[in-house]
């Protein structure tokens, strides 16, 4: 703001008022509307000269007053489109938020409202010139499978931690990043609740990316001083801006990697430990605790350097035994309906005019994954951490008696405080 401050002239000790730049705490006013074509917004007045004032609008309720206004059908996801019938005309309407639209928004309004500029002072050529104080740009990817999304986005923020390092900054913004450029360089990963949150900075831009409402991946590039990408602040610099803000988007998702699929993980592990119906036959659930799967995968794997398979008798006689059963009061059909399971869900398959099976590529590795981690990871660790067992110098039993003794001793404080 303005303020006037009294000067004296040295030669003729007249005093004078002088214009200076300062800061002051002054009233606000804000008014909130809703527009027909922009749906609502806030604009935001200083009661003191020069009388700057604030306009705030949501691109995405733009979006969603002109779907609806041409009677396209779509579901809202807070302030975004969760889905929309028509999305190429979506994503036209977006692209068409222009900056002239912006300004003929803020024109009628201020035709509309009262505000500190009477006519004759707009008459006399005093009038709000508009230019970008913060500007949002936000991609929000859709998953048609938003648990797996959660474990993937989870998995993206633990193997890109380095993310905010100014090599890496400089290839999101395409900016080149040196000792001398402003900021702190990091990777900042807030949780809320449940939900976490990546941020990476880039001077006054901020890079924000989440898990929306559980249904989507979001990731917004926030500008806060346009002049970081040497681009005017006034509002025909808008379309610069926009394709900084979007580049950034997409470069962050270019930038981030994985090391792993979480849903051909997932898919693979469902299809084994849920029941399932292919061409009409069922087949019940491989559950990964069960024994008598643990024990049918233990034994296939024995039969998997076998070039000739493996049929009904031979596989009795091994799992038989890792049950501790009599293989001779075993039934033949209950074999038989644990090949059926097995092949129903891929883990093997019958060699062709004959009566014996062999193990599926698929089936090798899920075999091996099942019976190896859970004889070896499951059950021993398991049993170093249980309380029946006996103390051991375990680091896992030592990390798990120590995380029980702070709890135990987090709610005793809680106690002795109420």
């Amino acid at each position: 703001m303005f303020r006037t401050e009294r000067r004296r002239n040295e030669k003729t000790g007249v005093t004078y008022p002088w214009l200076v730049r300062s800061t002051a705490m002054v009233n606000h006013f804000y008014i909130y509307c809703v527009d027909r074509d922009f749906g609502p917004f806030f604009l935001k007045f200083c009661t003191y000269f020069p009388y700057n004032a604030k306009l705030c609008i949501n691109g995405h309720e733009y979006a969603k007053q002109q779907l609806a206004k041409k009677a396209i059908r779509f579901e809202a996801l807070d302030n975004g489109v969760l889905q929309c019938d028509e999305p190429k005309r979506l994503q036209c309407i977006c692209a068409g938020l222009s900056a002239e639209k912006i300004d003929a928004l803020l024109r009628k309004w201020l035709r509309l409202l009262p505000h500190p500029y009477s006519a004759a002072d707009r008459k006399a050529g005093y009038r709000y010139q508009v230019s970008i104080l913060q500007a949002e740009f936000s991609l929000t990817q859709v998953l048609d499978r938003p648990v797996t999304g959660r474990v993937f986005f989870e998995e993206v923020i633990r193997e890109n931690l380095d993310i905010g390092r100014p090599s890496q900054v400089q290839l999101i913004f395409d900016r080149r990043v040196n000792s001398r450029t402003p900021g702190r360089f990091r990777t900042r990963v807030i949780t809320d609740g449940v939900v976490p949150s990546l941020h990476v900075d880039y001077k006054s831009t901020r890079i924000k990316q989440y898990h929306k409402e559980g249904r989507a991946l979001r990731t917004e590039t926030t500008i806060n001083n346009t002049r970081d990408f040497g681009i005017g602040k006034l509002l025909r610099n808008l379309p610069a801006l926009r394709q900084v803000g979007f580049q950034a988007n997409r470069r962050l998702l270019d930038v981030q990697k994985i090391s792993h699929d979480c849903s051909i993980g997932e898919d693979a592990f469902d299809k084994i430990v849920r029941p399932l119906e292919v061409e009409g036959q069922r087949a019940s659930a491989l559950r990964f605790g069960d024994q008598r799967v643990q024990a049918l995968f233990a034994v296939l794997v024995v039969f998997s350097l076998q070039p000739r398979g493996f049929n009904n008798r031979e596989i009795r006689v091994l799992l038989t035994q890792l049950l501790g059963l009599d293989a001779a009061g075993h039934p033949i059909g209950r074999m038989t309906y644990d090949l059926r399971r097995l092949r129903l869900h891929g883990v093997i398959e019958r060699i062709p005019h004959s009566h014996r099976y062999q193990l599926t590529p698929d089936g090798l590795r899920i075999a091996l994954f099942f019976s190896r981690t859970y004889a070896r990871l499951l059950r021993p660790k398991l049993a170093e951490i249980m309380p029946q067992s006996r103390p051991i110098e375990a680091p896992l039993r030592r990390a798990f008696d120590r995380l029980n003794s702070e709890i135990d001793a987090c709610c005793e404080a809680q106690r002795l405080a109420a």
